[in-house]
């Protein structure tokens, strides 16, 4: 029900955040990562309770309609998680708590109400650009500068989800094709448009343009960037494209997974646009463990991707 393999894209959420604000991570960005993985949680355990019926009919070996999981029990572990998630943004300070309230919001209005509409997947765009600025929020104390990021990784999300919608049934050839085309336009702008750097990293930068190098030569944190961008085109491409071939259940599902498992590096390149290659490294380096997990168990639907 909590589905691990997905886990894996959410601390870089709270990293690409920090980097984006110009800060280095520390104790608040551990409390913004943890508060993160409840949230998210929570929306997975919320996921199933409220497509319970649906998930008997389309999806019987899911924990529910399995009767492996009670569905009081569910329900009672989403409530417990959304609680958790706000009392560690909490202790991350105000300003972490101002976003992770809304994004608590998101996701339960996600699961409870907009999944199923035309408002579904800019509500999941919206839970995972909000999750980026909490980490913002929680290591720098401001989520103005990383208000680009949260786009950029909202767009992809946008895509993944309106691929996921029709995971079950196929027959979507234009919602992998604007998947295809978004993923695209966001590896261009990652590596063409990077984010102006705050004083600080400007200051540290070499002299001429911002985050260049000596006589404007490409500085250590674009070319990451570059790498990692490609990296997460290679990922999210092939599937979306041989989704949109044949877009039988199986191929449609490879997209999702494809698109999930390409959000970490989405993660890597947005924080090495911001110039800080050890978070972007940091972050690239949960892409092993999230692979490992996946040849474990099959990620067949989307909740706060």
């Amino acid at each position: 029900m909590l589905r691990l393999p997905a886990l894996f894209t959410v601390p870089g959420d709270a990293l690409a955040g920090a980097a984006a604000a110009g800060a280095r991570p520390g104790p608040r960005t551990l409390l913004a990562v943890g508060s993160s993985l409840c949230l998210y949680e929570a929306g997975m355990a919320l996921n199933d309770w409220a497509d319970r019926a649906e998930d008997a009919v389309e999806r019987p070996h899911r924990p529910i309609p399995s009767g492996r999981v009670k569905p009081a029990a569910a329900l009672a572990a989403a409530c417990g998680l959304t609680g958790a998630g706000l009392v560690l943004a909490a202790r991350a300070g105000r300003p972490a708590l101002a976003v992770a309230a809304p994004l608590a919001a998101t996701v339960w209005s996600y699961d409870l109400a907009l999944k199923h509409t035309p408002a579904g997947p800019a509500a999941m765009a919206a839970a995972r650009g909000l999750d980026l600025l909490l980490g913002a929020a929680a290591t720098g104390g401001g989520t103005r500068a990383a208000l680009p990021s949260a786009a950029l990784l909202g767009s992809h999300t946008l895509a993944v989800t309106a691929v996921s919608r029709r995971e079950t049934t196929g027959g979507s050839v234009l919602a992998p094709l604007a998947a295809l085309a978004t993923t695209g336009l966001l590896t261009r702008l990652v590596t063409h448009h990077r984010t102006r750097l705050p004083a600080g990293r400007r200051a540290a930068a070499a002299p001429g343009l911002p985050g260049s190098g000596p006589a404007g030569k490409p500085s250590t944190t674009g070319a990451l960037a570059t790498a990692l961008a490609t990296a997460y085109a290679a990922t999210a491409a092939r599937p979306y494209f041989h989704a949109a071939l044949n877009p039988s259940p199986p191929l449609t599902q490879r997209a999702v997974g494809g698109g999930i498992r390409a959000t970490i590096p989405l993660q890597a390149a947005l924080a090495a646009r911001s110039g800080s290659a050890v978070t972007a490294l940091l972050t690239a380096a949960l892409t092993p463990a999230g692979r490992a997990f996946a040849r474990r168990a099959t990620m067949r639907k989307v909740s706060i991707t």
